[in-house]
């Protein structure tokens, strides 16, 4: 889909390019369109699209450094300001993951995991865990406060949210 001209990737793309030198992207589909916004296309290991976790796994399996920023390809409004305080968490020392939080609400697909976690997080997939949410609260996530009214967390994933943010009329979280 795309959102003001462009697709959803690239407006991603634009805005941490510029901050890493080993951007990969899970996909299970479409490599050679994602290709040209990646440094390199990872997929899943199992079948059937088995849901975020396991394209999780697949990234940090492949990721050359020791932290990964995760972000959907399907919230094309984030910005490099968010994407920086994310990554001050770096700079705080600690090992614990990070999530990004509205209100009661944590967001794990913006955010920013140790690779020290891959092996917990295959464990838990070997043992049938599916939740992203639930590993990293499990690893004592640490929450950067995003207020509910953000949407440059909003996912445009279905054509009505993604015509009320071309039109700016979109809503926000409650």
């Amino acid at each position: 889909m795309l959102f003001r001209g462009k697709p959803f990737i690239a407006h991603i793309h634009a805005v941490v390019r510029e901050l890493t030198d080993d951007l990969i992207i899970s996909c299970n589909r479409n490599q050679a369109v994602y290709a040209t916004y990646s440094d390199r296309c990872v997929s899943d290991s199992v079948d059937g699209y088995p849901g975020p976790l396991a394209g999780v796994i697949a990234g940090l399996e492949q990721a050359r450094h020791a932290w990964m920023l995760v972000l959907p390809c399907d919230a094309p409004l984030v910005d490099q300001a968010l994407v920086r305080a994310m990554l001050a968490h770096l700079g705080k020392g600690l090992g614990y993951p990070l999530m990004l939080r509205q209100g009661s609400q944590w967001q794990p697909m913006f955010s920013l995991l140790p690779k020290a976690l891959l092996p917990t997080l295959e464990a838990a997939w070997a043992a049938g865990e599916r939740s992203l949410l639930r590993l990293l609260l499990a690893a004592r996530a640490k929450g950067l406060p995003c207020s509910c009214q953000d949407l440059r967390l909003q996912n445009l994933n279905s054509p009505e949210v993604l015509l009320a943010a071309q039109s700016g009329t979109i809503e926000t979280r409650p």
